[in-house]
This record gives structure tokens, C-alpha cells and sequence, in this order.
């Protein structure tokens, strides 16, 4: 049984963010983490919230992040934002980007904002979940270290490489989120099963020699298991080139792991469209949403994607979540 202890999303923000900044994070830095990782933590996804935390820290110390970095905004065309991350966290660099972004597509109706030199960003959904929020249809892409072979291939070439859709619905909150990797199950899901000392379910990963295994830590020497087969391998190099080859970032193939120490920053990329439904629907957006998204929930037992985080989401500041005593005790260590 995993001990846990529950902690309110204020307090989870301001450990989060405490962390981060006693080893050496600016606030600048540290603070939209500290956000993300509370909100990530209120919608239920434990794998992507505070057990990050004593890893991006140790990322900080062992220079695979710059947590001093400052991000460098340009505009290389009308309807561009580019970021270079520096190698700082991505969050940042989102939030600078995201500055410039959603202006410019109320303005012109889309735009795209392409992110280099930069990091884990946790969850995807999270990032066009704010987009959808400014009534804009948030695409997002997002390149990691290579863990899925290719069709045919046990030697990993591209990573699990998420994509997210995040469509805006008429109470400010998304009317659809989709927010998937191109593997079976997560990464950081098999990475938790590790730490856990709990075996993963046939599907998930796959020994170095391709075949399916229930032992994560064979799994993560191996590769993941691609959904759905070789579409799965196709979702995985069609966010790689949005992600990287698009933004100009490292290639899964090079960029160094997301967990552990070895190798410098990753360099990985993100790349996000923004879209005003009023410029392209001719105001029948709004419509077409109620009757997608009512001809789904009308069914009995049916769901879309992104319900199931709406229905476990926590939404006061106030409110209580149960956090792994262990992470706790990590983060702990980390303030003295």
C-alpha cells in the first residue's frame, strides 16, 4: 500500500515552487511550473505532477536545465512566434510564447508558435486546455527522447511524442480535449510502475528484442509499444516533424533522456497552432460543437476525451489532493 498524505493545490504550488527555486530555479522559471504541476495534480494525472518535481530539480543541479534561463521571443514572419527555451524549462518559454500567440491569432485568425532548445512540458493537454480557454482551437505538438522502434524495428527512433487538441466550448472551458501519445500509455506511467516496483500490463513496453514484457524496468531499456501499431509509429514521426524538425529542435534520436542525469539538456521542441473558430466556421462553430459533442454524451456509457479529467478535476485552491508521502519526503530533502 503507497502511503500518501493530503495537500491542498496552494500547497502543492508553493512546494512545488520552493523546490524549485532552493535549487537555484528563478521565479520567472519555477512559478509557471508550480502552476502547471498544481493543475496537473487537480485533474488527477499524478505521473506528470508532483512526483516531476524531485526530477526537474535534480535536472536543475546536474545542468541538463538552466533554470536561470531567460527565453528569446521573435517574430520571423506575420503569423510566426519563435522561442528559443535557452535550455530552461518549457513552461516559460510556453507562457512567453503564448504572450505573443493568442493576440495574433484573434488577429489574423491563426497562428503558430514553434518552440526550440527546450524541455519536458509535462502535460500537453494543459497547455491547449489555455488555449481552448481563450475561445481558440489549440493544437499542440511535443518531440522526447526516442523510446519507440519503428514498424518492423526494435530500436527506437522517435519518443512518445503527444499531440493534443483542446476545442473551445461556450462556458470557457474546453468543449473537447484530446491529449494522447503516440504510444499505449505514457512514458512516465511505466517510469511510475518502476519506482513503484509494479509490473506493467502486456502492451505497454517492449524488451529490447521487441517482444512484450511486464517488467517496466525491462521496458524502459527496450522501447514502448506504439498504439494502435504502425498508425501509432505514424503519430510518432508526425509530431516529430512538427515538433522538431518544424521548431528546429533535437531530434528524439539525439536529444538526451528526460529521467536521470546523463547527457546535457534535451533540446526538444514543441510547436502549437492557435485558431479563431469565427474566422473559418462562419459563426457556426458554437453549433456544430453542441449537436459532436451532444450526439456522444447522449449515449448511455459514451465519453468523450477529456471527460474523464473534467470529472476528477479538483477546482479550489482550497480543495485536497493525496500526494505519495515518498515524493513528499524527496522534495523535503530538497528544502533542508
Amino acid at each position: 500500500m503507497i502511503e500518501t498524505k493530503t495537500l491542498t493545490l496552494a500547497e502543492i504550488e508553493d512546494l512545488s515552487l520552493r523546490a524549485l527555486m532552493a535549487v537555484g530555479t528563478t521565479e520567472e522559471n519555477a512559478r509557471p511550473l508550480a502552476v502547471a504541476t498544481a493543475a496537473t495534480e487537480a485533474d488527477g494525472v499524478a505521473s506528470h505532477g508532483l512526483a516531476y518535481i524531485p526530477i526537474y530539480c535534480e535536472h536543475v543541479q546536474c545542468g541538463k536545465v538552466d533554470g536561470a534561463a531567460v527565453p528569446v521571443v521573435e517574430r520571423p514572419r506575420p503569423g510566426v512566434v519563435s522561442v528559443d527555451a535557452a535550455t530552461g524549462f518549457a513552461h516559460a518559454a510556453i507562457d512567453k510564447g503564448f504572450e505573443a500567440l493568442i493576440p495574433l491569432a484573434r488577429e489574423q485568425g491563426v497562428a503558430a508558435l514553434a518552440i526550440r532548445n527546450s524541455y519536458n512540458c509535462g502535460v500537453l493537454g494543459y497547455h491547449t486546455y489555455r488555449l481552448a480557454q481563450a475561445g481558440l482551437m489549440g493544437i499542440g505538438f511535443t518531440n522526447a527522447p526516442a523510446s519507440i522502434a519503428p514498424s518492423g524495428g526494435a530500436k527506437p527512433v522517435v519518443g512518445t511524442n503527444p499531440f493534443s487538441i483542446a476545442a473551445p466550448g461556450e462556458d470557457g472551458q474546453p468543449a473537447v480535449l484530446i491529449d494522447q501519445s503516440a504510444s499505449t500509455i505514457a512514458k512516465s506511467e511505466v517510469m511510475k510502475h518502476a519506482r513503484e516496483g509494479q509490473p506493467i500490463p502486456v502492451g505497454w513496453a517492449l524488451d529490447a528484442e521487441g517482444n512484450p514484457t511486464t517488467d517496466p524496468e525491462v521496458g524502459l531499456k527496450g522501447s514502448m509499444a506504439p498504439s494502435g501499431g504502425y498508425k501509432g509509429v505514424g503519430v510518432a514521426l508526425m509530431t516529430e516533424m512538427m515538433a522538431a524538425a518544424m521548431t528546429g529542435a533535437t531530434l528524439g534520436i539525439h536529444a538526451s533522456p528526460f529521467s536521470g542525469t546523463a547527457g546535457g539538456p534535451p533540446k526538444t521542441g514543441q510547436f502549437f497552432l492557435a485558431i479563431d473558430p469565427g474566422a473559418t466556421s462562419g459563426g457556426d462553430f458554437a453549433a456544430r460543437m453542441r449537436d459532436l459533442v451532444a450526439a456522444i454524451h447522449d449515449q448511455d456509457g459514451a465519453h468523450l476525451p477529456g471527460d474523464g479529467r473534467r470529472s476528477k478535476r479538483v477546482k479550489s485552491a482550497d480543495d485536497g489532493v493525496a500526494v505519495n508521502v515518498a515524493t513528499l519526503a524527496k522534495i523535503e530533502a530538497l528544502l533542508g
